[in-house]
């Protein structure tokens, strides 16, 4: 047992210990039927019961249950047992922290979140008292993490520069090819080998020096024909995958064989080729901070938490 007062320095590592002996003794088995409720921790003047912890993973042990057996199995269950344990105490003090500086959700905002959850198509029923507690839970979270972290960070404009000058390859365009094609999809009353020679013909005038803009009027049953296949700009990764690689066979002004996908049979050809661009600061800055305010927040919220850790009263009861 632990008290407040001289006895609060002991309390993280009661903690550690406790968890520890969590791990040795083995799973508590909470799909077994018969085992009796007890308290599992006790957190400054609040307990964390077994029934709870098991509520806490059940859906997580399910698919455990599904996925191993044997003694992975049980080392898997026993991993469960303390991150599902560590999250309720975790969430536990934040909760106290919550209501210690008067945070608070009205009836109304969580009716609200939870018409919104629904609307989202959630399984939630706003008459059922543990989808309320755990809306409520949630929103009060929010909001004390809102407060008591996230209200005090603030990211300067060096630091969005120093994130956008130290992580460029974040901001690495792929290349960039300007390309036209020729599409001919087979016709309903042909043959394949009727439409594999319809294609053939075609790449042959191009192969004697015919116009390609001229040929695309001509046959391609593609949408772009109108304008002599140009297809414009196109990214790396944005392709078919056959066109792909028929295209870094290229350079600028040749034309591909033919390559069939399942639109048809396309001919390339390569107009230009961009080599790999930074996207420019200006239109990653906003990007960049969003990012930065997350780290920041994180770091925050674990130092936050921690000091929670270091007050309280913790005690595993294992």
């Amino acid at each position: 047992m632990g008290h407040r007062g001289s006895h609060r320095r002991a309390v993280p590592r009661l903690a550690i210990v406790g968890l520890a002996m969590l791990l040795a003794f083995g799973p508590l088995h909470v799909g077994g039927a018969s085992v009796s409720d007890r308290i599992v921790a006790v957190v400054n003047t609040e307990l964390i019961t077994l029934s709870e912890l098991k509520a806490e993973i059940s859906a997580e042990e399910k698919r455990l249950r599904e996925q191993y057996r044997g003694d992975e199995l049980e080392r898997r269950l026993r991993q469960l047992q303390y991150r599902g344990l560590t999250r309720m105490i975790e969430r536990k003090l934040q909760l106290q922290a919550a209501k210690a500086r008067g945070v608070d959700v009205g009836d109304e905002e969580i009716l609200k979140a939870l018409k919104e959850l629904r609307r989202q198509g959630e399984r939630v029923d706003e008459n059922n008292p543990a989808d309320k507690k755990s809306v409520r839970e949630q929103l009060t979270l929010m909001r004390v993490v809102d407060r008591e972290v996230r209200s005090g960070i603030m990211v300067s404009e060096q630091e969005i520069k120093r994130y956008y000058e130290t992580h460029q390859d974040r901001f690495l365009m792929p290349d960039e090819y300007r390309i036209s094609q020729i599409l001919i999809r087979p016709k309903a009353i042909e043959t394949e080998e009727e439409a594999r020679s319809r294609v053939a013909a075609i790449y042959a005038q191009l192969k004697a020096g015919a116009d390609f803009t001229d040929l695309a009027l001509k046959y391609s049953d593609g949408l772009e024909s109108t304008k002599g296949g140009h297809l414009g700009y196109v990214r790396q990764g944005e392709l078919l995958p056959q066109i792909e690689r028929a295209l870094t066979a290229l350079t600028p002004g040749e034309v591909s064989e033919p390559v069939q996908t399942t639109e048809g049979w396309h001919i390339i050809r390569l107009e230009e080729k961009r080599p790999p661009q930074f996207r420019p600061y200006a239109e990653v800055k906003n990007e960049i901070q969003a990012l930065v305010y997350e780290q920041k927040s994180e770091d925050v919220f674990q130092v936050w938490l921690a000091d929670l850790k270091n007050k309280a009263f913790i005690e595993v009861k294992f």
